[in-house]
């Protein structure tokens, strides 16, 4: 390995190795906690540098990849898979793990536990959204590329984080690419919710129409959890609206498989089966990523406090109370949502209660875009928008899209949130296509481009 000290960061490049088709560097970068201190508290970052065999002396240009979340690692790829092999015919790509995620500094229960109390551990969390990360990129940019532009491609919460990058550092970028990722400029948290609970509700219709026989199957495993909610084997419990919760992996191209695999057969005799409740668990536990049940909502919040919002606005939709498992209409399941009740319920959250409660409580979050500045937007940006998404409302979407000046955008119900991972790079191969075609000097942007897929 390499130690290389740089202008304002401290790089420590790993030997490569090479995995089927594919030459990797694992880099580690040295940031600022808060980027308007530089020479205050420090955080690592990791990011994993991927080329093509036999590409690696080429001048390619460089594709940053922004991953959903937050708070998750970028992919661990094995070869030239999915959307990555489109990339790597085109670029060099450097999968980018976020502050607090993967092998960068990690926020969780452990780590979080130095700070003498929660307003720290709060205090600091507020250094872990779309303009930290932002401001990380640019951080590292000239070290990775040597000061040129890169092209960046952001996959839902990464989508979020492109629309940021583009209002607050747009001399980075030389073209965007967003996947499942236009948020609302100014929309509150409650505007996001209110329309997702409805995109839900649908998902939830369309999975009993599918598998009808989990209406009954759903409904029996939440009665025997109003009577008596269960201990996961991780320590952590399951509740009525625990089990819920389980509705997050609908919006994904094989959520609704998995979810009625894991409820076709939940019981050994009257109780609830240890098979079930590791999976359960599987999908439920924060452990891997409690960051996400931390500032999720703060993802939306500019000059408000959340307050909790996806419980509060839950109250305006009825069918989703738990207590409903008691009657006839069937259990709905909840999306991308983060309750208060998962830091008394998850064993990785309980440690972080207080914290949460100042993060849903905070009032003075700043902006995370810029209206006027994407409305002079001068390169090439490209967007998938999914027709059905449950986790990113197309509503949302398609007003962003028109305020960024030359946005064009591919509008398809033929894959779901996923589609960057599940179209074998079809979805990526679209947005370059657009890109590549695209003219972003003209005076008044030319009508975006609409598909819907049937």
């Amino acid at each position: 390995m390499t130690l290389a000290f740089t202008a304002g960061a401290t790089v420590l490049i790993m030997v490569s190795y090479r995995h089927p088709g594919t030459r990797l560097t694992d880099r580690t970068f040295t940031v600022p906690l808060d980027h308007a201190r530089p020479g205050g508290d420090q955080i690592t970052l990791f990011a994993r540098e991927i080329v093509a065999a036999g590409n690696e002396s080429d001048d390619l240009p460089w594709l940053l990849f922004l991953q959903g979340g937050p708070g998750f690692g970028s992919p661990r790829p094995v070869g030239r898979e999915g959307w990555l092999d489109r990339a790597l015919s085109d670029y060099r790509v450097l999968l980018l793990d976020q502050r607090g995620a993967g092998r960068s500094t990690p926020a969780t229960r452990q780590t979080l536990a130095r700070f003498p109390d929660a307003t720290a551990q709060a205090r600091y969390l507020g250094h872990f959204r779309a303009d930290s990360i932002v401001a990380d990129a640019e951080w590292i940019r000239p070290q990775v590329t040597g000061g040129e532009r890169w092209s960046v491609l952001g996959q839902s919460f990464g989508g979020f984080c492109t629309v940021t990058y583009l209002s607050k550092a747009p001399g980075g970028l030389r073209e965007a690419f967003i996947t499942g990722g236009l948020p609302g400029l100014t929309a509150t948290a409650d505007d996001v919710y209110r329309l997702t609970y409805q995109r839900v509700a649908g998902k939830n219709l369309a999975h009993y129409q599918r598998y009808p026989g989990d209406v009954d199957s759903a409904r029996e495993i939440g009665r025997s959890l109003s009577a008596r909610p269960a201990t996961l084997p991780g320590g952590g419990t399951l509740t009525v609206e625990r089990f819920q919760a389980l509705g997050r992996i609908l919006g994904s191209s094989t959520g609704s498989a998995a979810l009625h695999y894991l409820l076709e057969d939940p019981f050994a005799g009257r109780e609830l089966s240890d098979a079930f409740l590791v999976a359960a668990e599987r999908e439920l536990s924060y452990a891997s990523a409690p960051l996400y049940a931390l500032v999720h909502e703060a993802c939306y919040a500019q000059g408000k406090a959340t307050m909790w919002s996806a419980q509060r606005i839950r109250a305006e939709f009825p069918e989703f109370a738990p207590a409903a498992v008691e009657g006839d209409a069937p259990l709905l399941f909840t999306g991308e949502m983060v309750f208060p009740w998962a830091f008394e319920q998850d064993p990785a959250l309980r440690p972080l209660a207080e914290a949460a409660e100042l993060l849903a409580d905070r009032d003075d979050w700043p902006a995370l875009y810029d209206p006027g500045q994407l409305a002079r937007a001068d390169i090439p940006v490209t967007a998938a928008i999914y027709f059905d998404d449950m986790y990113v409302p197309r509503e949302l979407s398609l007003q962003t899209a028109a305020q960024i000046r030359g946005l064009r955008y591919w509008i398809t119900n033929e894959f779901e949130h996923d589609g960057l991972r599940t179209s074998d790079g079809r979805v990526l191969d679209r947005l370059i296509g657009l890109a590549r075609d695209a003219d972003v000097g003209v005076t008044e942007p030319e009508p975006p481009a609409v598909r819907l897929a049937r």
